[in-house]
């Protein structure tokens, strides 16, 4: 076993909520590493918002295209358009998270390529994360990093979690698989560079969506289900043939679990905190991911922070209490609107029609585009209400004007 270095954190994981915590905290002059195992992709999107951009200095060049529509397809084939007032950010998560590792070495995060293997405790009180390098094969030697505090950011079925908070992580999923094609030379009805395209139907996903997104020069073509015999493949297998993408190049596939909320607790109370999908911080409805570990990840940057200047433990549950007043109501409504509507394709049908609704649309891209919920329109609040109720009772008949 090799000989371990120590560091005041050590973040396990480096999509974009490890890599955020990793470079907030160095920039705060702490010793940091940042154990990544690299070439791992998670099926994404990559849709991100403009407060995304502008919180986390994201440069426009990792933007492989601007969204400025969504079009939401129904059950019986029936969409609506949603224009956006300003566009929606996408990028490529490959490019994208190694962007963001490469920012936190370059202010001073040491970079570590290895596989977590587990946690261990000394006499003088710190914590050792043992590691595997790439590369290297059950029976070759481990290393060591030694560290006051470690941040777990290594997805849905985090190790760290696992280990350090037993009965706590996350045990119910949507699985998301996409994949990745050559976008095609021409638009089509069915695809266009600047729309994303969302389908709600049951084929394609029984109890959440299917996509269809723009990167520039190729496009994101997956679905989710927390059905386990639901087979994604030959969903996607038939949202490619359903809208002309068959005939493109297939550059990769990937899959993963992404959690359904956020867990309970994020901290051992000792000298651990999660954070992004670890945490459970994946928004309800929409899977939207990206901003939402980024954003736990900056909590958690200030409770680690805190813990390591002052020494006092209750600093670490600080970062999921923050998250929670900022973005909880968010994940509640969200997570009641995905529990009701799309529950069958019946409630999808109406969903749908829902979205036609110019008050709807407006206070979505509202809300979505700035991460908080939207309370300067009462009179609009207010008749989205009776129109939802009116939908709920069956008042309204779809697609009633």
């Amino acid at each position: 076993m090799d000989t371990h270095q120590s560091f005041d954190a050590v973040v396990v994981g480096g999509g974009p909520a490890g890599a955020t915590a990793a470079t907030d905290l160095a920039r705060r002059g702490w010793s940091v590493a940042l154990l990544d195992r690299a070439g791992r992709i998670k099926p994404c999107g990559g849709a991100i918002p403009p407060r995304l951009i502008r919180d986390f200095d994201i440069p426009e060049n990792l933007l492989v295209a601007k969204v400025n529509a969504a079009r939401v397809l129904s059950p019986q084939s029936r969409h609506v358009d949603m224009p956006i007032n300003g566009f929606v950010g996408m990028v490529d998560r490959e490019v994208f998270d190694e962007w963001l590792r490469g920012r936190a070495a370059m202010v001073g995060a040491k970079r570590v390529t290895g596989t977590f293997v587990g946690l261990s405790r000394q006499t003088d009180g710190t914590v050792t994360v043992t590691y595997r390098p790439k590369g290297g094969r059950p029976t070759d030697s481990v290393r060591q990093l030694a560290a006051r505090s470690v941040i777990g950011a290594d997805g849905a079925n985090s190790a760290v979690a696992r280990e350090a908070l037993p009965g706590i992580a996350c045990k119910k999923f949507v699985f998301a698989y996409h994949e990745v094609v050559r976008a095609p030379n021409a638009e089509t009805d069915s695809y266009d560079g600047r729309r994303c395209d969302v389908y709600y139907q049951g084929p394609v996903s029984p109890d959440f969506y299917g996509w269809v997104f723009p990167h520039g020069t190729t496009a994101s073509v997956g679905t989710g289900t927390a059905h386990k015999g639901f087979s994604l493949k030959q969903s996607v297998d038939g949202l490619r043939r359903k809208t002309g993408l068959d005939q493109v190049e297939t550059l990769r596939r990937e899959g993963a679990p992404i959690p359904l909320r956020p867990l309970r607790r994020w901290d051992n109370r000792r000298d651990v905190v999660l954070v992004g999908d670890a945490a459970g911080v994946v928004a309800p409805a929409s899977g939207e991911g990206i901003y939402y570990a980024m954003a736990s990840a900056r909590f958690a940057a200030d409770a680690v922070d805190s813990f390591l200047a002052t020494g006092d433990v209750r600093a670490l549950a600080t970062a999921r209490r923050k998250f929670m007043r900022a973005h909880g109501k968010v994940f509640w409504i969200l997570g009641m609107m995905q529990r009701f509507w799309y529950a069958s394709d019946r409630r999808r049908e109406r969903f749908v029609s829902i979205c036609a609704d110019p008050d709807v649309q407006q206070l979505t891209w509202d809300a979505y585009m700035n991460k908080e919920l939207i309370r300067r329109k009462p009179i609009a609040h207010a008749r989205i209400f009776f129109k939802d109720l009116g939908h709920l009772f069956g008042v309204v008949s779809p697609w009633a004007k």
